[in-house]
């Protein structure tokens, strides 16, 4: 079902497209950065949970630097100083946080208008094309997105993505997930997190030195725990003010959980799937501020994100343990990541 309502910068309405399943859980979404607005879940007690940070309105998310929900590309995450290079050219991107691109840049992929290639009652599918040097990147790229609401309380993301020429690849979806009825602080949630390395940055969010075992550290999430139960114990935590790291994945079989997060009473358990080679593990250290559904803000560490992709930075670092970032012509990029939402 398509609504419409208020207008976007570029002059036009916004498009809400909303999915629904055979069990009752409804999501939904905007064509503005083919952002995630809403996963709203059936509960056993007859009660409906709302699992995902958002704004009040459409025109809100345009006064937050958080990205909820968001579609972000060409590249997600970070790369140091905006540069990249290949086949002995190096390409400046659009710095977008100091000297280095976060998230794509200033007018990534979050902050465009997808258009609507169709949808039906439980999918909808989007597609945008981004010009030869837009925001610094080589090449002319079409992405297709396609969202599903499978019965199950599956919610997958399919991204798939085409370039004429040589360049790096990344997209992910940055929702912010609270599992709490009351969507208070997301640290009392439980996490694991099937993954036996971390990439430790440094203040700006900068990688700085290799991947590092997690043995014996507090970013051990190999098996459940509270989040909060070893929160700033690591110095690589407290540069920047909590969890804010790529995990290099232990098992990329799509059929088992790259992670699982618990409510803190236990009744709502979120498990992701994925093939991609790592996730971003972001405990919400700078959401304070930021615009709520409520429409007062939300507080520093209110919302997860889990985010499925590359390692940050890696077209600078090809000698990591993962695939070749950098999409060819005639490669297509595939990924795909989904995101179960399970009423205990």
């Amino acid at each position: 079902m398509l609504t419409i309502s208020s207008h976007a910068p570029d002059g036009l309405p916004w498009h809400i497209t909303t999915l629904r399943n055979a069990g009752g859980m409804v999501a939904t979404f905007m064509d503005w950065g083919a952002t995630w607005l809403s996963a709203r879940v059936p509960m056993s007690d007859g009660t409906v949970r709302e699992a995902l940070l958002g704004c009040a309105t459409p025109s809100d998310y345009l006064h937050q630097s958080a990205w909820l929900g968001a579609t972000v590309g060409r590249y997600a995450n970070r790369i140091a100083n905006a540069t990249i290079s290949a086949n002995g050219k190096t390409y400046q991107l659009v710095a977008n946080q100091g000297a280095h691109q976060l998230h794509g840049g200033p007018q990534g992929f979050s902050h465009r208008r997808w258009q609507i290639v169709r949808q039906a009652e439980q999918e909808v599918e989007y597609q945008l094309n981004a010009v030869d040097g837009d925001q610094g990147y080589p090449g002319h790229l079409l992405v297709t997105l396609r969202y599903r609401l499978e019965d199950d309380n599956t919610l997958s993301i399919n991204y798939q993505a085409t370039v004429d020429k040589a360049c790096p690849v990344n997209l992910t979806n940055h929702a912010y997930f609270n599992l709490d009825a009351q969507h208070g602080d997301a640290r009392h949630h439980r996490l694991q997190l099937h993954a036996g390395h971390y990439l430790p940055v440094n203040s700006e969010g900068i990688p700085h030195v290799g991947l590092q075992a997690v043995d014996g550290t507090g970013f051990d999430f190999r098996q459940p725990k509270i989040i909060a139960q070893d929160f700033l114990l690591d110095e690589d935590q407290r540069v920047v003010k909590g969890y804010d790291h790529a995990f290099l994945l232990s098992n990329r079989a799509e059929s088992q959980p790259a992670a699982e997060l618990w409510s803190a009473d236990g009744r709502l358990q979120l498990s992701v799937f994925t093939r991609a080679p790592a996730l971003q593990f972001y405990s919400g250290n700078y959401l304070a501020g930021t615009p709520s559904r409520h429409q007062g803000v939300y507080t520093a560490c209110q919302g997860i994100a889990l985010e499925s992709g590359f390692l940050p930075d890696s077209p600078n670092h090809p000698e990591w343990p993962q695939p070749d970032c950098w999409l060819q012509p005639g490669e297509l990029y595939q990924s795909t990541t989904r995101y179960r939402l399970t009423a205990v």
